[in-house]
């Protein structure tokens, strides 16, 4: 397996050069969609690091008097049951979306691929009694292992944020990267330039942070952007179910919650803006990974 960071200046043993990242023009000729998802992504990440300086009216702002306003140019994109505008609700639901998501994504594709790496390197009763336990929560549904843990956990507000919420999105990611860490593991343990580290007298500790950690980065970066459009799916759906974001919090899933599902029929834009945006950012999120697969892994992409 190719190496995806460049050795290091004191002559730790390495197996390959380091793969060159394309550049711009071949992005954009070889992976087309993938680098319309960038681009996608990178507009979506700006506007709504700048929502406070973009949106045009507060996102917790009521006005009973404009409730269900269709859009026109004072609300570009109408407002909803509490006369609320849709644009900014938006611009800043995608914040708490990006937020979660990445954050649970990084998260629970950590932990998981140190626990592959780990069990691994190690085997013997470590690898079979973690195996056994990864899979018990892999043959539980994602949405259901989340909400079982949304429920459990309660709340934990950090910066606003519900902590305990990034981790119940978390966790039904570790059990999926750990898999891939493991596969990924036993190949490159087997290695000729991992038997010599052993025979130099390495520690397990360094065999594993400079020989096997960097050969897994590749996948890795591919799982977390996949993970991000899944997170940021379950955050939406346990939002909808009240069990996510709390309210007056600007949430995409929020926003589709409640009686936005009741005056959908007359006022079609409170759910389809939010909707669009999930759709849109999940999508993206989705391009954006299987060209880095193909990327980190053109013989995989050559087989499909």
């Amino acid at each position: 397996m190719r190496n995806v960071f460049p050795p290091p200046s004191h002559g730790t043993l390495w197996a390959h050069e380091p793969k060159r990242l394309p550049n711009w023009v071949e992005l954009i000729r070889n992976y087309p969609f993938g680098f319309v998802g960038l681009l996608v992504l990178v507009i979506i990440f700006v506007a709504s690091g700048l929502a406070h300086w973009i949106a045009p009216y507060d996102p917790l702002e009521t006005n009973y008097a404009n409730t269900l306003a269709a859009p026109s140019l004072q609300h570009w994109l109408g407002t909803d049951t509490f006369g609320r505008d849709l644009l900014s609700r938006v611009l800043y639901g995608g914040r708490t979306a990006l937020f979660i998501g990445v954050s649970a994504s990084i998260i629970g594709s950590t932990i998981g691929a140190m626990l592959g790496i780990t069990s691994a390197y190690i085997g013997g009763l470590f690898e079979l009694i973690l195996e056994r336990f990864l899979e018990v929560l892999l043959a539980i549904p994602t949405m259901i292992l989340a909400l079982v843990l949304v429920a459990t956990m309660g709340r934990n507000l950090v910066f606003g944020i519900d902590f305990n919420l990034v981790l119940a999105i978390a966790l039904p990611i570790v059990p999926n990267m750990a898999r891939i860490a493991r596969s990924q593991t036993l190949t490159i343990r087997r290695q000729a330039y991992v038997d010599a580290a052993r025979t130099l007298g390495f520690s397990s500790s360094r065999i594993i942070a400079w020989h096997i950690a960097p050969n897994i980065a590749g996948p890795y970066i591919v799982m977390v952007t996949t993970f991000v459009s899944q997170a940021i799916l379950i955050e939406a759906s346990l939002s909808y179910l009240g069990l996510g974001v709390t309210a007056p919090t600007a949430s995409w899933g929020l926003m589709l919650a409640g009686n936005a599902f009741n005056s959908a029929l007359t006022a079609p834009w409170i759910v389809i803006f939010p909707g669009v945006a999930i759709a849109l950012v999940v999508f993206s999120f989705s391009m954006l990974g299987d060209a880095l697969r193909d990327i980190f892994d053109p013989k995989a992409s050559a087989g499909r």
